[in-house]
């Protein structure tokens, strides 16, 4: 029997694929383009206490080989997700997995202990790539020693759901904030966030976003990323979910092979509607024919 299933903290995935939180709304938006229920989680839109109207448009430019988006992680609070969002997830068979941030450390912890309570979320993903307000707009996923004390302080908060880190790629030593990381009693890792870029259209002299800087994603991310994890992995025990630019069965086994356990699909999302789904599937044949039972044999060992 082939074996997908990843185990995160206590919450158990039947398969390694997922989507990247963003880019997938809060699920409901994709329904009538595949059975949600076989994905290995549902990870929803970045959540804030309060609703955030976003950034100006244009919000998304497309490039040849990325993507880069200024959306500035628009969402409808916390309050509405439980009451609007929250009773489709629940009819959903596979996990759901919160992604949310904050502005200051109180801002996560209230989040963090509305979530905790509502049985039908499996785990919680803590964007960390925000700027803290009280100390001049520094990421808190930048900072070692603030960085552990927010994950043991959600840890405490978060009793039985798995806590996972999504951490920025642009630090210089992503291997002690991910050993902080599961130092505070993280489950998990994400590697990793969007990387800041800009575009411009130098024919009419003007920016191509809205608000000048976004986020980079797509095909563009994916060797920075392998080599990232294929670092951190050396040093950490806990589960890594890779992401960025996996738009095929390729790209996920590629992750896979440098040591993540699972996979979130992005930017292909919005192209390919079902492109998850295809991977999953895939994914089953591939094992198949290579004679394998358990994803963690895709690994690389040097």
């Amino acid at each position: 029997m082939i074996d997908l299933s990843v185990k995160i903290g206590n919450m158990i995935l039947n398969n390694p694929i997922m989507p990247a939180s963003g880019t997938f709304g809060y699920g409901e938006e994709y329904k009538d383009f595949f059975d949600l229920n076989t994905l290995g989680a549902v990870v929803t839109k970045g959540l804030s206490i309060d609703p955030k109207a976003g950034n100006l448009p244009p919000r998304i430019y497309e490039g040849e080989r990325f993507l880069i988006n200024s959306i500035g992680l628009e969402n409808i609070g916390i309050e509405r997700f439980i009451s609007e969002k929250l009773p489709f997830l629940k009819n959903i068979k596979c996990p759901t997995i919160v992604n949310f941030f904050g502005n200051s450390e109180e801002q996560y912890y209230k989040i963090a202990e509305k979530l905790n309570f509502i049985d039908e979320i499996d785990g919680v993903e803590v964007n960390v790539s925000c700027p803290n307000v009280k100390k001049g707009g520094i990421e808190f996923g930048l900072d070692e020693k603030l960085l552990f004390n927010i994950t043991k302080n959600l840890r405490s908060i978060i009793e039985k759901k798995a806590l996972i880190v999504k951490l920025s790629p642009i630090s210089s030593d992503i291997i002690s904030l991910s050993k902080a990381c599961q130092e505070g009693g993280a489950d998990g890792l994400t590697m990793s966030n969007t990387l800041k870029g800009l575009s411009v259209d130098s024919d009419k002299m003007l920016f191509n976003i809205g608000n000048k800087i976004g986020g980079i994603s797509g095909p563009l991310l994916k060797p920075l990323n392998l080599r990232i994890i294929y670092e951190v992995r050396k040093f950490t025990d806990i589960p890594i979910i890779g992401v960025g630019g996996i738009s095929n069965l390729k790209d996920a086994l590629d992750y896979f092979a440098v040591g993540a356990d699972a996979v979130q699909v992005g930017t292909a999302n919005f192209s390919t509607p079902d492109i998850m789904h295809q991977i999953i599937c895939q994914l089953k044949d591939y094992l198949q024919i290579k004679k394998i039972n358990n994803i963690r044999e895709l690994r690389i060992h040097d």
